[in-house]
């Protein structure tokens, strides 16, 4: 009879067997349920038509990933069987993993391809225009690299008046990509004219610093135009699409962005020929004015003119004193006519009225005024003479008197009536 084994014994054995035989496995299939974890670590399954397996890459590993692992993505994993023996489950502890038919990197090009897509870098409506004059460049590359003595030589060959700062910037490796967005933030901070981004050619793992998306966001938000010029013409990287110009080497950045000085000097002295064509057909046809003045001069004179001026003068002095006489003619007939009629009016006005005096003496000498009347009247009389009643002022002693009473009285509020 076999030896009677605890769980935890048979777990314990198969986990020595199992993770002492299956070291270093490559399993091919399909991620399912893939879950990143806050502490770093991805957790997801395995699985092909018939079979599945679970399957964890710790945080350390996970950090070499060029790409964003996905539902339904065919990955190939690389790494060792460990077994969980409290539950007596296994899986595969990956170390690497990699898209299955095409490389880690092209997977991750394509993913932040779309990404930034989608987000709308690569927009027409966002590309600015660089200025046809360029007085300062920055340049973002190795200062130690070939790139950057073909982009001087270019410079001092097209335009030699042109500015150049260089920001020394790390282009390979893993930490290039800070450097590389870290230099562009500090061009941008220049104010200079255009920004080119660079170097030269290389492997996809070389050029891989210009594929990150901390160097696609920080071209992206540049207040300044960004030039894109990383490798030989048949390399396309993320900061090619980004940018706001691609360049397909540093050297032809340089040739894209100045204008070359000799065919400037040649399109001077066009314009200097064209200058002198037509400065000279301009200067003969005032010449050919001047001429014609002139002998139209010669033929009035000066005193010809003033005598003109002269009789023109006296027929307009002659017309002016023709129309003041008219006037004045006009305006003495209509006062006479006025001087009649205001002293017709004036006569009639004054007869009407010295009849109508007449009229009112008659009636007032006809009537007597009735005893009624008398009595209702007092003449008043202040300090001995006859006043008018509206010049008491208030607190006045006077005397209201008629024929038959003598009446003392004093002012003791004055009223004036409407």
């Amino acid at each position: 009879m076999s030896q009677t084994l605890s769980v935890s014994s048979l777990n314990n054995q198969i986990k020595s067997l199992l993770e002492t035989t299956f070291l270093h496995v490559s399993v091919e299939g399909e991620v399912s349920r893939p879950t990143y974890h806050s502490s770093g670590h991805l957790y997801f399954t395995l699985k092909d038509a018939d079979s599945s397996i679970s399957c964890v890459m710790f945080k350390g590993n996970t950090r070499t990933l060029k790409f964003q692992v996905e539902e339904g993505m065919a990955v190939v994993v690389h790494g060792s069987i460990s077994v969980f023996s409290p539950r007596g489950t296994y899986q595969i502890n990956c170390t690497m993993m990699e898209p299955a038919g095409s490389g880690a990197l092209a997977k991750a090009y394509e993913q932040l391809k779309v990404k930034l897509g989608a987000k709308g870098y690569f927009e027409a409506e966002h590309k600015k225009s660089l200025p046809r004059f360029v007085n300062h460049i920055a340049l973002v590359t190795s200062g130690t690299g070939a790139a950057l003595q073909d982009m001087l030589r270019v410079a001092t060959k097209r335009w030699p008046l042109v500015k150049i700062t260089l920001l020394d910037t790390l282009v390979q490796g893993e930490s290039a990509k800070f450097s590389i967005a870290k230099n562009i933030a500090r061009a941008d901070a220049l104010v200079a004219d255009v920004i080119i981004v660079g170097r030269g050619g290389g492997s996809v793992e070389d050029l891989w610093a210009f594929n990150e998306e901390i160097v696609a966001d920080t071209i992206f938000t540049c207040k300044t135009p960004v030039v894109s010029a990383v490798g030989h013409e048949i390399d396309y990287v993320i900061s090619d699409f980004v940018a706001d110009l691609r360049a397909p080497t540093p050297s032809a950045a340089m040739e894209m962005v100045l204008p070359d000085s000799v065919e400037m000097l040649q399109h001077i002295d066009g314009l200097m020929e064209h200058y002198s064509l037509v400065f000279g057909r301009i200067l003969r046809s005032k010449e050919e004015n001047l001429t014609q003045l002139t002998r139209l001069f010669a033929k009035r004179s000066i005193d010809e003119k003033l005598s003109l001026w002269k009789n023109e003068i006296g027929i307009l002095q002659s017309q002016y004193n023709d129309k003041i006489a008219l006037l004045y003619r006009e305006k003495s007939r209509q006062v006479t006519l006025l001087q009649e009629q205001i002293y017709f009016q004036t006569r009639q006005n004054l007869a009407k009225k010295e009849q109508l005096l007449s009229s009112y003496t008659i009636a007032l000498n006809s009537k007597e005024p009735t005893r009624e009347q008398k009595e209702c009247y007092a003449q008043v009389v202040q300090k001995g003479k006859k006043i008018a009643l509206e010049k008491i002022a208030e607190g006045e002693i006077f005397e209201l008197q008629t024929p038959h009473t003598i009446l003392k009285a004093k002012a003791l509020e004055k009223k004036a009536l409407n």
